[in-house]
């Protein structure tokens, strides 16, 4: 069994997955636009999944690879109001510097929650939400 994140920016998915490119150096794997569906796929009519169809440059489906993890995104309905209310992503970096670096990157235009800073348990761990209101936690493996 493999259990994967979905998630949806509500009609940003395309500007999220540049961020997360520059950010996090993440790698897109798949992506599939509104108009990239085939012609017989049933779409024409307007009615998707969920209503009414988003604008052809809307991303339908995108597969992201952050270091061994992949993540799917999407835009959802294009509400324009993505919510990720409970659910964080965490990253384990092998180094202060990684963790650091990623860290700041992540927050660039969203909101600190926990500095990153050294704890009993690791040598750095914070948490942030980034500019589309994703949670993060950034620790370090305190194995290494």
């Amino acid at each position: 069994m493999k259990v994967q994140s979905y998630l949806s920016f509500e009609g940003r998915c395309d500007e999220a997955i540049a961020f997360y490119k520059k950010a996090i150096g993440a790698e897109v794997v798949q992506l599939m636009h509104y108009s990239d569906a085939p012609a017989d796929a049933g779409m024409e009519k307007g009615d998707g999944c969920a209503g009414a169809m988003p604008s052809p440059e809307k991303v339908m489906h995108s597969v992201i690879r952050v270091g061994e993890t992949e993540l799917m995104f999407s835009d959802g309905r294009c509400s324009g109001q993505a919510e990720f209310k409970g659910i964080m992503l965490s990253i384990t970096a092998s180094t202060d510097a990684d963790a650091r670096k990623w860290f700041d990157a992540l927050a660039d235009g969203g909101q600190v929650m926990q500095p990153l800073m050294p704890t009993f348990f690791t040598s750095s761990f914070g948490m942030l939400t980034d500019r589309f209101g994703v949670g993060w936690l950034m620790v370090v493996d305190a194995a290494k």
